[in-house]
């Protein structure tokens, strides 16, 4: 969600400046651009040094830059331009009160003003000030002018008191942040489900019959889902990709009876539902408590199938739109349509062995997408994090009309 915004954070003079420290590594791991402004006080709680070395720029804090015999200038007004997002934490009632009325006594306050986008403010200050009834006029007055107040927690603060005015942690400041700007994306509200990967059927305990599939593809559509504002949960089989967003719940799995129960646990609030995973059709009819002697030339495994996990969906959908995937080798379109209708999907992504670039193991991914009404879409060849775009991109046509 912060992924290359670009982030003013304004810094004033409170106890709570130290956290800063922990809120500019968590922006800069959220992928956003950071730069620091420092009030003057500011200065005296946490490392301009410090501070500069996190955000891998500069930090602020005066108009004229502090170097022997500079006459350069920091442009308030070209900063707050770049900034896609304003955030001050902590907000003191000092600057809150400013911010309110309009003062203009120093760099923060200058980029403020000129600020044209969203602004963020984090209160910190001890209870009674943050009780003072022109504490609460600052807040609402600053609401009031499209600013967005990050409430204050309750806790043990600075004087011994206990109650209002501890500044929200960096962790729920980045949350907030992150939560207030998914409300307007296109998925808000809604929640995907997605399977991924292989499955490993067990022969014994040291062996088992799986299939080259990496999960790339589904990890990059749940990503895709969560960065368009939806809550996602992630089923994945033996794979070594990872999830970075707070959105996806991920949860792993070995065998495609695992795989089976994890779907239909998850699956009847689920709005949206991809099935990418590579599952065993079949697998050992008894597991080997020991492992196996290799004691003679051949060994015969008898296998039974697996629970269709995409057929028992679509036999139960109700209001979800259900997505498979097909790997083909011949006959693709043919045999994806027959697919589509006989597991009463509303949409199947194919993919053919035939294609140069396409299937399992790679970082790209060549498609066709079919819908339950006969659509065919084809698409040219992409990294996978493309063609999970254009998945999305397909589903939501189809969902909003």
């Amino acid at each position: 969600m912060l992924t290359g915004k670009n982030i003013l954070l304004g810094i004033t003079g409170g106890i709570a400046a130290y956290k800063t420290t922990f809120l500019v590594r968590l922006l800069i791991k959220a992928g956003a651009n950071v730069k620091v402004i420092l009030t003057e006080s500011a200065g005296d709680f946490v490392s301009p040094l410090t501070l500069a070395t996190l955000s891998k720029n500069p930090v602020l804090s005066s108009f004229v830059s502090e170097e022997a015999g500079s006459t350069d200038w920091n442009n308030h007004v070209a900063l707050g331009l770049w900034a896609d997002l304003m955030l001050i934490a902590p907000a003191t009632a000092n600057t809150l009160s400013k911010m309110a009325n309009g003062a203009c006594d120093n760099l923060l306050l200058a980029t403020y003003l000129s600020a044209k986008c969203r602004v963020f403010f984090a209160p910190a200050m001890d209870l009674d000030m943050y009780k003072h009834p022109s504490s609460k006029t600052s807040f609402e007055k600053l609401k009031s002018y499209d600013n967005v107040m990050i409430p204050a927690a309750s806790g043990e603060l600075a004087s011994g008191l206990h109650g209002e005015g501890r500044m929200a942690e960096p962790e729920e400041i980045v949350a907030f942040i992150t939560d207030y700007f998914s409300k307007g994306l296109p998925m808000s509200g809604k929640k995907v489900l997605i399977t991924a990967g292989p499955t490993y059927e067990a022969i014994d305990p040291v062996r088992f019959i799986g299939n080259h599939a990496s999960g790339r593809m589904g990890f990059e559509l749940a990503e895709v889902a969560a960065n368009l504002g939806a809550q996602v949960v992630l089923i994945s089989g033996p794979s070594h990709c990872t999830v970075s967003h707070k959105s996806i719940r991920l949860e792993k799995v070995v065998s495609a009876d695992e795989m089976y129960h994890a779907a239909h646990k998850n699956y009847p609030d689920t709005d949206i539902v991809i099935c990418a995973a590579a599952v065993a059709d079949y697998r050992p009819k008894s597991v080997a408590e020991q492992k196996t002697k290799k004691n003679d030339a051949e060994i015969s495994i008898a296998l039974v199938k697996t629970k269709d996990i995409l057929l028992s969906l679509g036999k139960e959908k109700k209001k979800q739109y259900l997505v498979g995937f097909a790997l083909e080798t011949e006959n693709e379109i043919a045999n994806a349509k027959a697919k589509l209708k006989k597991k009463h999907l509303d949409a199947i992504v194919l993919n053919s062995l035939n294609d140069t670039g396409a299937g399992f193991g790679t970082s790209t991914n060549k498609i066709t997408f079919l819908d339950k009404n006969s659509t065919i879409i084809p698409f040219e060849l992409k990294n996978k994090a493309e063609v999970a775009q254009d998945i999305f991109s397909e589903i939501l046509k189809r969902i909003d009309a």
